[in-house]
């Protein structure tokens, strides 16, 4: 990782040091050089494609200033490795670059670390450099993360076509009702959730996947894929668009937690909020109908749960969503959006 300045270093340690202590022992990959150079030096397998992805989380915005570091560390690198994921790509290696306030502990670097590391053991994915700099401003994390899939084998959004079948992994609108707990626990009596449903809510929102493990039947059976970040609606939206296809969503295919469902059931109108708030990191794919059997068959074996939400139509249909009751639901802001 690169050593740009002094300023801020905790406890009166060198980033030469922190990085020592702290970090290098994540770089894994031989090319990384124990992130004792500017540089890593990577080897791609022959026949393979490099995928490449890159987030950055800002404290305030994306995690709240207090959550714990391990699960700041965690959070940073599984929203990349959803990207890739949804490439039907795995993990190969991350950079990392922190801007980090003066009064920042060795404490939390560490915690941070260990929540990366914990990613890196689900993942195989290692850490070969970086930078590191002081900021007057609040914790910001940037990692861009590479994957790697087999020549031409890499998912994107273009490719769905009408008469596929629309599916999603997991749950939507958890990480939404975590957040909102945080700010407010009180909710959590008023929506007659369990200490359990409560914290597991407000994981999703701290520790999102990571999704890896779907990467195979992504890459297997999806015509077209995206991971749901900015918010259910809004991203097989823009799916649609680049794919030039139409999708009706009723809402009573959407998958969600037995926590989300008493939430719900207290507060109807949680229903367009859920759908649109993001942060689900979940991936949304087009599988062909021929293809539908067998996606289903592998999905179930492998224990990977994928809810399918209709048919893709022609384009000039659009993107519309409807209740359960088949009324079309007016929704002004469909994700989310930094401006």
């Amino acid at each position: 990782m690169a050593r740009k300045t002094k300023q801020g270093d905790p406890k009166g340690e060198g980033e030469f040091d922190i990085i020592a202590r702290v970090f290098a022992p994540l770089a894994k990959d031989v090319g990384a050089f124990g992130l004792k150079d500017d540089a890593a030096i990577l080897m791609v397998t022959e026949g393979e494609e490099l995928i490449v992805t890159c987030d950055t989380l800002v404290a305030g915005v994306h995690f709240l200033p207090d959550d714990p570091a391990d699960s700041v560390g965690h959070k940073a690198l599984a929203v990349n490795i959803s990207d890739l994921t949804a490439k039907g790509a795995r993990g190969y290696a991350y950079t990392l670059s922190l801007a980090l306030p003066p009064d920042i502990s060795i404490d939390w670097l560490e915690g941070f670390a260990a929540g990366l590391k914990a990613v890196q053991e689900q993942t195989d994915i290692s850490l070969v450099g970086g930078d590191t700099t002081a900021s007057p401003g609040p914790v910001t994390v940037t990692i861009t993360a590479l994957g790697q899939a087999a020549h031409q084998h890499a998912v994107m959004r273009l490719g769905a076509m009408p008469g596929d079948r629309l599916y999603v992994s997991g749950t939507i609108g958890d990480a939404h009702l975590g957040l909102r707990l945080l700010r407010d626990p009180v909710l959590a009596k008023r929506w007659s959730l369990t200490e359990n449903e409560a914290a597991y809510l407000v994981e999703r929102y701290r520790r999102p996947g990571p999704n890896n493990a779907l990467a195979t039947l992504v890459r297997n059976f999806a015509r077209a894929a995206i991971d749901v970040s900015d918010g259910l609606v809004g991203d097989i939206e823009k799916l649609c668009a680049v794919s030039h296809v139409g999708v009706a969503i009723d809402t009573g295919n959407v998958p969600f937690s037995e926590a989300a469902k008493k939430a719900l059931a207290f507060d109807p109108t949680l229903l367009p909020v859920l759908i649109t708030a993001g942060d689900d990191y979940e991936v949304v794919l087009a599988v062909s109908e021929k293809s539908v059997a067998g996606f289903e068959s592998e999905s179930e074996a492998s224990g990977a749960r994928f809810t399918a939400l209709g048919t893709l139509l022609a384009a000039k249909k659009g993107v519309s969503v409807h209740d359960e009751a088949g009324k079309t639901l007016k929704i002004k802001d469909k994700g989310f959006k930094h401006f």
